[in-house]
């Protein structure tokens, strides 16, 4: 029960009393006139405001009184008595007179309401190695309010969302700059900042496995294990190697490229990687110099698979045709794989990278013991990736089929920039009609127009190969994990008809992905 303001009928009466005392018998009616006023402005009738008197502070509002209900009698008073004083504090509860912070005065108003909270001080960042406790958690050590692993004297610049960050775990140095959201995201004291550029001037057979990495733009580096005033996102370390992690691929299997033909440009910066089980390049390129991809190159090299991906699909190259299991064994001919390990930022759940596959098995060996591989292969702490690890894959909603020529039978529309024809006539399969959904302008110059003189599914004058166009590979990771990705291509069952696939554009996302490819 609440009396902040309350007069009393007795306290009128005696007022009464009191007055009629002290005047002189002419001034009778005035007295009684004042005596009349007090009790009136404590009536019941005038006090409760509402039928019946109220319950509730809100039944209070807007009543002339003030807005304070005393369940006990059913009346509304004013907050305080004016000119009263009192101790006021509204910082969260706790923290008064811990550390820096302290309570502040206010002073009751005519209408008896409360003034403002004066010379309170509330907690704020705590400023590093100054012996004063700003936050008022009654530690002079910074504590990681938000539990993303850094603290305000850390670097963090958006610690506690009690004053004022949103999304305070999202925001630290080891963060990504999200695009346009207008926050700090990586606390470097710059708003939206755009992603530097690294990629302008690399050699195109440079051997610096980080070069390719930089071609992606993956353009941030940083160690294993640093300590965390240097702890950063950024690639870690990168390797190109043979499909079982060991040797060196032949150098002509690798190439950075402003362009790939006439019409392919990069997704995202200036450059964009080339991995070939052939050539890792177009007609007129050099370093390394173009060689024809169908009857192609036999590089001489076999190595197992990866072993993981291997044995996470029953010891055998996964189906990539209906009941067709593309070879007997599970070599990798003339292969390459670039590895990457990278720690993620800790404001990422997912990244994608662009992915553009060609072959020159399309179209007579579709579906036959001679089809190339592309893997991606992850390994994160996500459980949100496909099993056997492999994210260059499609997702029919039943089963994940690996990317490769077959995709064009699994996934109509994903393998779409070829000529129009007859495939499968090599292959295991009835021979029957594909229709290109882009036609064969992208392969403009880049060695898989190349005409090709005795098809045995068309005839003459038919291009030696084709591709998927541009895919969206997505693959889903834990923030801040130190993860790593292999990117690998190989020709299955032979060493000839070679493939080749073009990397570029990697990008993070602060939000879970469906793993896998699809169109952009």
């Amino acid at each position: 029960m609440r009396h902040l303001a309350r007069p009393t009928s007795r306290l009128t009466a005696v007022l009464a009393v009191s007055l009629l005392g002290c005047t002189q018998p002419s001034s009778n009616d005035s007295a009684t006139s004042i005596a009349a006023t007090l009790e009136a402005g404590t009536s019941d009738d005038d006090n409760d405001g509402t039928e019946g008197g109220c319950e509730s502070d809100a039944e209070c509002e807007g009543n002339p009184n003030g807005p304070v209900c005393d369940e006990a009698d059913g009346m509304c008073y004013p907050e305080c008595e004016p000119g009263d004083a009192g101790e006021c504090y509204e910082g969260p509860p706790g923290t008064a007179g811990v550390g820096a912070c302290a309570a502040g005065s206010r002073t009751c108003s005519e209408d008896g309401i409360w003034g403002p909270c004066l010379s309170q001080t509330l907690p704020e960042d705590e400023v590093c190695g100054n012996d004063i406790d700003e936050d008022c958690d009654g530690s002079l050590v910074d504590v990681d309010q938000d539990g993303d692993g850094w603290g305000t004297c850390d670097g963090d610049c958006c610690d506690d969302e009690v004053i004022g960050c949103i999304d305070a775990h999202l925001v630290n140095p080891g963060a990504f700059e999200v695009p346009d959201n207008q926050i700090d995201d990586d606390c470097d004291g710059e708003i939206d900042e755009p992603e530097p550029s690294c990629d302008g001037d690399l050699a195109s057979d440079s051997s610096d496995a980080l070069d390719y990495a930089a071609a992606m733009e993956l353009c941030q580096t940083t160690v294993q294990d640093p300590p965390l005033a240097e702890r950063r996102w950024g690639v870690i370390s990168a390797e190109l190697t043979l499909a079982n992690g060991e040797n060196m691929p032949l150098p002509v299997q690798r190439s950075i490229r402003p362009a790939f033909g006439d019409g392919i440009g990069p997704s995202g910066g200036d450059s964009l990687v080339v991995l070939s089980s052939g050539n890792a390049a177009a007609p007129g390129q050099t370093s390394p110099n173009f060689a024809d991809f169908e009857g192609g190159q036999n590089l001489g090299t076999t190595v197992p698979a990866p072993e993981d991906w291997i044995a996470a699909n029953g010891g055998e190259f996964p189906a990539s045709c209906d009941d067709v299991n593309p070879t007997a064994n599970t070599d990798a001919n003339d292969s390459v794989m670039l590895t990457l390990r990278v720690r993620v930022p800790t404001n990422a759940r997912s990244f994608t990278t662009r992915m553009f596959f060609f072959t020159a098995e399309y179209p007579e060996w579709v579906c036959s013991e001679y089809n190339d591989f592309f893997v991606a292969l992850i390994d994160s702490d996500s459980s949100d990736n496909p099993s056997d690890k492999n994210i260059a894959v499609y997702d029919d909603g039943q089963d994940l089929w690996p990317v490769g020529l077959n995709i064009l039978k699994t996934a109509p529309g994903l393998f779409r920039v070829c000529q129009s024809g007859n495939v499968g006539c090599q292959g295991d399969l009835p021979q029957e009609f594909y229709d290109c959904p882009d036609g064969p302008a992208l392969l403009a110059g880049t060695g898989f127009d190349a005409i090709d003189g005795a098809n045995s599914c068309n005839g003459n004058n038919f291009p030696v190969g084709g591709g998927t166009g541009w895919l969206e590979l997505s693959g889903n990771v834990e923030p801040g994990e130190d993860m790593d990705i292999r990117f690998a291509v190989w020709d299955a069952g032979g060493h000839l008809f070679d493939a080749l696939v073009l990397l570029d554009d990697w990008r993070w996302s602060l939000d879970a992905a469906s793993p896998g490819v699809s169109t952009p």
